[in-house]
């Protein structure tokens, strides 16, 4: 039974290793390389001394690992035995350490003592170095801020200096709410004496640069100085009376280097007085050179004074502009009232008042209120009174001592063409320029006024028929010109109904004369007349009498020229010819029509009334309109 077990057990071992994975087990695969490196041969022999073989390899490897630990053993032994020197070592430089604290305790105290109070002494040093720094000048400080010299220059430091001086007076307030009011009031009242002494300094030196600016850019130092002194408001309008002083003298004599020379602003190649022969150039040169330069003084002032305070400065810039620009107005007024109280023609009249208006207009806006715009206002009414002397004298010129009667034509006379070519002359230029509303109307009844009065005065020495036409004739080429520009339809309505009226006198005249041309006063004087009884009865109004004057009207259709008067033809204006045409045909056409229904009514017993006639009325209207 247990012979079976056994051979059970053994059974199930052979099993377990045939059933096991070797390829999977690391322990087995290492055994198996390291069993390759010495059992080389797979023999009966080799497998017999196998047992032997690993024991006395793993035997070596035993010693081998006892000999390795042997020496590292002693390596510990001695490592142990140098600890335990050290350990004395230390010992003992503790025991003397302890030895020496226990000593030197005093000394340390008072060592920690000593550098406390170093500390102490080291934040009190940095404490004083920064009330040094930021409440006193250092001496190269306070040397640029006397300067070597009372005259010496300004430079850029002087004002970070003077900046610091500043700012050191506004840090006082501080250290006197602190408590320190007395150390306070002593540093503010030093920095007030230096501040004060370096404004002095500054402000000589600025009246020196200002007294000498000549040309026209202005040095950053200079208007860095108006800054400073613009706190001081005397001081501050002192600099700038004698910036004015000096820009009044340098612009007065570069205008007159402009007159004379042909130098100044603009460049002008040469001097202005030479066209003084042609007073619109020579005063138009003399505004614009104006022009040019007022706007550079401005902004030269403006760039003085440009880290100002603008709205404290405002009012002394205007005023600035303004002296500057004083010392212009007496060589300018001079010229120009010269020039417009010469007999010059009204046209070079009308544009120098042109030119003056338009400068003034532009000069103003840039320094209004000023002596030179005053001037330029004082100017454009001399010249504006001048231009309507002068253009009432031509006026009077053109239409002589004496009216000069029409020729045979009727056409105007030669006062009103010219009257009216200055007109057209005028208002030519009128018609572009600023405010010309009233200035055209102003001009127009300068000059229409009294050719009109010259005109009817004219007229009223001829005949009915030769005044209408001369009239129409006049209005016509009035009206003509008057209409190419604005603002005249006032003027244009009064001469249509002047027109309108001469017109109505001529129609009448005409209306007269074909009456009388065609035997129809009778007629007319029946037909207006008759109250009772046939007016076939009447004489004159038999039917012969009528057939008499429908045949003298059928001839007069056929040359219609000899139905109208003679002066009509002498009319310009065609639509006055039409309207008087058509007015007294009209009133030719009435009679006839009248006549007409009045033969047709039974009750005047014309016998076959038709044969009378050889139109109708409506008939012989468009005849006559035809003709």
């Amino acid at each position: 039974m247990s012979e079976k077990n056994t051979n059970t057990a053994l059974v199930r071992r052979v099993n377990k290793l045939l059933e096991s994975r070797v390829e999977h087990d690391k322990d087995t695969l290492e055994a198996l390389k390291e069993l390759s490196t010495f059992f080389t041969e797979n023999t009966l022999n080799s497998r017999r001394n196998l047992r032997s073989k690993i024991e006395r390899r793993s035997l070596a490897i035993n010693e081998d690992f006892l000999s390795a630990f042997r020496e590292v053993k002693s390596s510990l032994d001695d490592i142990y035995q140098d600890v335990l020197a050290m350990n004395s070592a230390v010992q003992c430089m503790a025991n003397r350490l302890q030895v020496t604290k226990t000593q030197t305790s005093q000394l340390i105290d008072q060592t920690g003592k000593l550098q406390n109070k170093s500390q102490t002494l080291s934040m009190q040093q940095e404490v004083a170095n920064a009330f040094i720094e930021n409440f006193q000048l250092t001496s190269s400080e306070l040397s640029v801020l006397h300067g070597p010299s009372r005259d010496s220059p300004i430079t850029e430091e002087f004002f970070s200096v003077i900046s610091r001086v500043q700012e050191i007076h506004s840090r006082c307030r501080v250290l006197m709410q602190s408590g320190y009011q007395t150390l306070g009031l002593d540093i503010m009242q030093r920095m007030t004496l230096l501040q004060e002494a370096a404004l002095e300094r500054l402000y000589r030196w600025t009246q020196n640069q200002c007294k000498h600016i000549e040309n026209e850019r202005l040095a950053p130092l200079l208007i860095k100085a108006m800054n400073k002194l613009q706190d001081r408001p005397v001081l501050f309008k002192y600099i700038l009376d004698e910036y004015c002083t000096a820009r009044k003298t340098a612009l007065v004599g570069s205008f007159i280097d402009a007159l004379t020379l042909g130098e100044g602003y603009g460049s002008t190649p040469n001097p202005i007085e030479m066209h003084a022969n042609d007073p619109k150039r020579y005063i138009g040169d003399m505004l614009a050179w104006l022009h040019q330069a007022i706007p550079v003084e401005k902004e030269n002032i403006l760039t003085l004074v440009k880290n100002c305070d603008k709205t404290d400065v405002s009012d002394q810039i205007k005023q600035s502009l303004s002296n500057i620009t004083e010392g212009l107005c007496h060589p300018l007024k001079s010229r120009i009232e010269n020039v417009v109280s010469v007999d010059a023609p009204a046209t070079v009249l009308y544009s120098i008042t042109t030119l003056l208006r338009f400068y003034r207009a532009i000069i103003q806006q840039v320094i209004p209120d000023s002596t030179l715009d005053s001037t330029l206002a004082d100017l454009l009414m001399l010249s504006e009174k001048s231009f309507l002397s002068r253009l009432q004298r031509e006026t009077r010129l053109a239409l002589g001592d004496r009216a000069e009667p029409p020729g045979n034509d009727l056409l105007p006379a030669p006062s009103v063409s010219r009257l009216l070519s200055l007109l057209n002359e005028i208002l030519s230029v009128a018609s572009i320029a600023d405010g010309r509303e009233k200035d055209m109307l102003q001009i127009v009844s300068c000059i229409i006024d009294p050719l009109l009065q010259e005109v009817n005065e004219t007229a009223s020495r001829l005949p009915t028929v030769d005044m209408a036409v001369y009239l129409l004739n006049c209005m016509h080429q009035i009206q003509s010109t008057l209409a190419l520009y604005e603002y005249m339809d006032q003027r244009l309505e009064r001469l249509q109904a002047q027109s309108d009226a001469q017109i109505d006198t001529l129609t009448s005249e005409q209306v007269i004369s074909l009456v009388a041309h065609l035997n129809l006063g009778l007629i007319y004087t029946c037909l207006q007349g008759h109250e009772q009884g046939p007016l076939s009865s009447i004489p004159g109004m038999d039917p012969l009498s009528v057939k008499q004057f429908t045949n003298n009207l059928e001839a007069c259709l056929v040359m219609p020229d000899v139905l109208l008067l003679p002066q009509i033809s002498l009319l310009q204006s065609a639509n006055h010819r039409s309207i008087t045409q058509k007015r007294s045909f009209d009133v030719i056409g009435a009679i006839y029509k009248q006549l007409y229904e009045a033969c047709h009514d039974p009750k005047n017993l014309y016998q076959n009334p038709s044969s009378l006639f050889s139109r109708t009325p409506e008939d012989l209207l468009k005849a006559l309109i035809s003709a």
